[in-house]
């Protein structure tokens, strides 16, 4: 399915949750029910993605040995020092 696309779907949600897609409807000013629904589905999926890539970050540096995380910080002195040496010259 490309981009934009739209699938017509009915779902039953809770009250409290339909008050408040209604409410973020009212506050950013969105034309239907169902683009707040949208816009809240892509923030959440963002958001999943964000921890997603943390967790990765996390996992890496976990395993990491301290002669690995030594390596990476020399390497980062090094482009440190030669970004400050380029930005002077």
């Amino acid at each position: 399915m490309k981009p934009g696309t739209r699938v017509k779907k009915s779902y039953s949600i809770s009250v409290e949750a339909e008050q408040f897609v209604r409410r973020i409807r009212k506050v950013r000013r969105i034309a239907s029910d169902s683009e707040a629904l949208d816009q809240l589905l892509r923030e959440s999926m963002a958001a999943h993605r964000r921890s997603s890539i943390d967790a990765a970050y996390r996992d890496y540096y976990d395993a990491a040995s301290n002669a690995d995380l030594a390596e990476e910080a020399a390497w980062a002195d090094f482009a440190t020092a030669e970004l400050h040496a380029a930005a002077g010259s």
